[in-house]
């Protein structure tokens, strides 16, 4: 059985969502970008998503959002159905297109985590050898600047959607927000703060290739791969599967997230198992979500967030 995830209302996050088999069904052009950020903008403005920051590669994409709501699971279902979908389109593809690996969910819990990661999101073209600069990747994306004043727009893809249903408008546009934990009067110093980030990362890509004889793919290659060949670069078998992250050498702040997972974790099962004994009363820890949303089970004080 996988492990119970608390859906809290107000909390953010890093997505990671890997395509099937690492093909590069994604691969950077203009239908691509349009399909993702429009599905996106739909999908987020559904479920009261806030968007931070996104980069589509060709094999994955990243996403960092605030689950406003507490309803991570439906966004997640409904933005990765629609892309799905428009992608076998687009690459007239049989079969599914994401990995069958679930989501990558991190809970992004301290400033410093907030920096890193929307960091790591914005330079991972840099960092997968794609591009020197990571503002040059073609593909849909989020800008350093734009963080707290940019918007992500896309005009309704002509396949998949029908023109005639309400729900899909002719625009769809999503703001790119800060996260709420980060103030206004703050943006500018977090802006700092990542574009350090990204340019350390961008300095560790060059001294890698550099040390391996090798050179950046470059936009243009990147954009003109076929999206039914496979990466062939050796990945390392992934081990720990992280769901939170507090930065770099915030020891404190990771010994509580820990004792928070436990936590939640052990009132979850204790109470799962109460109500599978046939005690229908059972009350369960904040953040269960799936089994609330389909069972009814009642929930610690009412409220709402997942197993």
């Amino acid at each position: 059985m996988s492990q119970p995830r608390a859906i809290v209302p107000g909390a953010t996050y890093l997505l990671t969502r890997r395509v099937l088999r690492r093909h590069f069904l994604l691969r950077p052009d203009s239908a691509i970008t349009r399909l993702v950020v429009y599905s996106l903008a739909v999908s987020a403005q559904r479920y009261g998503v806030l968007v931070h920051a996104l980069c589509v590669m060709s094999t994955h994409l990243h996403l960092v959002v605030t689950d406003t709501r507490g309803e991570l699971p439906r966004f997640l279902q409904r933005f990765h159905r629609i892309v799905a979908l428009g992608a076998k389109i687009l690459r007239a593809w049989e079969g599914p297109i994401w990995d069958h690996e679930a989501t990558s969910v991190v809970h992004l819990s301290t400033r410093d985590a907030l920096v890193e990661k929307i960091a790591y999101t914005l330079a991972n073209p840099a960092i997968a050898g794609l591009v020197e600069h990571a503002h040059e990747w073609p593909g849909a994306k989020v800008l350093v600047r734009e963080l707290g004043c940019g918007t992500l727009r896309a005009r309704r893809p002509e396949i998949y959607f029908n023109p005639k249903n309400p729900e899909w408008t002719e625009e769809a546009t999503v703001p790119i927000t800060l996260p709420p934990t980060i103030a206004d009067s703050d943006a500018e110093r977090f802006r700092r703060e990542v574009t350090v980030q990204i340019d350390l990362h961008e300095k560790q890509a060059r001294a890698t290739l550099k040390q391996q004889g090798l050179s950046f793919l470059g936009r243009a290659r990147a954009g003109k791969i076929s999206p039914y060949k496979r990466a062939t670069t050796i990945e390392p078998i992934r081990g720990l599967n992280p769901t939170f992250a507090v930065g770099r050498g915030r020891t404190d702040a990771r010994n509580n997230a820990i004792a928070a997972m436990y936590a939640f974790r052990t009132a979850y099962r204790r109470s799962l198992e109460r109500w599978r004994a046939g005690v229908r009363d059972t009350i369960f820890p904040i953040g269960t979500w799936w089994i609330r949303v389909f069972h009814g089970v009642s929930v610690d004080r009412g409220e709402l967030a997942e197993a």
